[in-house]
């Protein structure tokens, strides 16, 4: 199994930037491509972002699209969540996903992280 574990969120203003990080251990191999996602209260979790291990394929959900990139350090192994132009709206616990091809940590992934907070406030 792949252990992920994500680092980064925090209280941001409408309108601010944070980075999130996700590190991952393991068998790295069985599941190269990673992913955010995101869960608000109340609602189900969302997929955001993935990309591959080579980093030349990334995917956004719409709502994302323009306002928040990825992208990762394959040497490190960690995968990094660029976000910007915050709203209120993407306050959420952002979970970091692995899978064995972008299209599948999409919608299935292997692994996930505990989560981090991120708030953004009005």
């Amino acid at each position: 199994q792949v252990q992920l574990v994500e680092s980064g969120g925090g209280l941001v203003q409408n309108g601010g930037s944070l980075r999130l990080s996700c590190a991952a251990s393991g068998r790295i191999f069985s599941a190269p491509a990673m992913g955010w996602f995101r869960q608000a209260p109340g609602k189900e979790r969302e997929f955001v972002a993935a990309i591959s291990w080579s980093g030349d394929t990334t995917k956004y959900a719409d709502s994302v699209k323009g306002r928040f990139t990825i992208s990762r350090d394959s040497a490190k192994n960690t995968v990094y969540l660029q976000m910007n132009s915050l709203k209120p709206e993407d306050t959420a616990v952002y979970y970091c996903a692995a899978g064995p091809s972008t299209v599948r940590v999409t919608t299935t992934p292997s692994g996930w992280g505990q989560g981090t907070q991120v708030t953004v406030s009005s």
